[in-house]
């Protein structure tokens, strides 16, 4: 008898342990956006968690730690919250008790969203295992079968090098393509113009600056930009200026989202009555995994607020999250990037299957849990722990 049908028959199940395997995962070709700290990047950081249970049935998670603005995030506090603050308060609980499980990480380290994710959505992909379900059948349901899915482009100091990238990314079926800017001005109005220019409108043209734009800055080049079309400019001054999103919404053509700004549903709030962002992305790792961005999309969806399905580099671990928050979801969604880096950036995966897109989709998991199987030889190999 398999450890599912085993499980089954033995409810109420329990957590045994808590485990964490820090990987650093290179990218294909390295990676520019506008940050102070290293702005120019190799490869990824990601902390996996598996959630073990009494019936030896395993739950896995992932996080990343991304340092940028609104991220201080660094492998080893991450890992030592989940085994030495986590870990004690998990272990005899049962993995179905996830709203409480949640409620008391949070207690135990206040916003601790990033190490939170990783447990929550483990919590998720082993209820699922256990019922032999998909995990969007334990938030509501499927609402869609296929989740269409756009492409981001690194800041390149050449046009050519950049517009080359995102033919590559057109011919491979992407029709939604964010580009980053925000290191410099003049720059960033350049390559927006070539680009539009390239693609006429066979494109879905979006822009995503980071934060890295004072509001000087960001307000005369939204102008400028108005007349090429942008479906939206992210995030172009920092996350804590609200006022200055709220005024640059106000005074310029374009409409904004919201990222840096955007962590608990405290904040969101803030954005929605401020009305400093049309829309909002979120990232499982920022926003706590399944169980918190969940509560951020129904207060979105209430305020009147857009939702872009996003994430930080990472695996299909965490790709897979968002696929069945989207398949989940009854409401629209913007076209999002979240399954960018494991598709298209990572050179190794740590799961058997990796998460494919076709034709500018992806199609939504229908095995148990997540729907993933972790590829033990890549994660040694990519494991920093050792």
């Amino acid at each position: 008898m398999g450890a599912v049908a085993q499980a089954k028959r033995s409810l109420p199940v329990t957590i045994r342990q808590v485990e964490v395997i820090p990987v650093r995962i290179p990218f294909n070709s390295s990676f520019t956006i506008a940050t102070s700290h290293s702005p120019t990047r190799e490869s990824v950081d990601v902390l996996i968690v598996r959630v073990h249970s009494s019936e030896g049935v395993v739950g896995v998670g992932e996080t990343q730690a991304w340092r940028r603005q609104g991220s201080s995030e660094v492998l080893e506090n991450l890992a030592h919250l989940v085994t030495s603050l986590f870990e004690p308060a998990l272990v005899g609980r049962s993995p179905f008790d996830v709203a409480s499980i949640m409620s008391d990480l949070n207690a135990i380290a206040y916003n601790s969203l990033y190490a939170q994710a990783a447990v929550g959505d483990a919590l998720y992909d082993l209820m699922g295992k256990l019922l032999d379900k998909p995990v969007h059948e334990l938030i509501g349901g499927r609402s869609r079968d296929r989740i269409p899915v756009g492409f981001v482009a690194s800041i390149m100091s050449s046009r050519d090098a950049m517009i080359d990238q995102i033919q590559a990314a057109y011919e491979k079926g992407y029709r939604h393509i964010r580009v980053k800017i925000g290191l410099d001005a003049e720059h960033d109005l350049e390559n927006i113009r070539h680009l539009r220019e390239h693609f006429g409108n066979k494109i879905v043209l979006r822009a995503d600056a980071n934060g890295g734009m004072s509001y000087e800055t960001a307000l005369p080049l939204l102008r400028k930009l108005e007349k090429y079309a942008l479906e939206y400019v992210e995030q172009p001054v920092p996350g804590w200026d609200l006022e200055g999103m709220a005024d640059l919404a106000r005074n310029t053509g374009v409409v904004l989202s919201a990222d840096e700004s955007l962590t608990t549903d405290h904040s969101l709030i803030e954005i929605i009555r401020r009305r400093a962002a049309a829309m909002i992305q979120t990232k499982t790792g920022k926003n706590g995994g399944i169980h918190y961005t969940r509560q951020l999309w129904t207060i979105a969806h209430a305020g009147g607020i857009g939702i872009f399905p996003g994430n930080h580099p990472g695996t299909s671990i965490h790709t897979l999250s968002v696929a069945h928050l989207c398949a989940a979801w009854p409401h629209p969604l913007i076209t999002g990037d979240f399954q960018q880096f494991s598709v298209e950036e990572i050179t190794q995966d740590v799961v058997k299957y990796p998460v494919k897109v076709k034709d500018g989709y992806i199609e939504v998991p229908m095995a148990p849990g997540l729907g993933l199987e972790l590829d033990e030889d890549r994660l040694r190999h990519l494991r920093i722990d050792n």
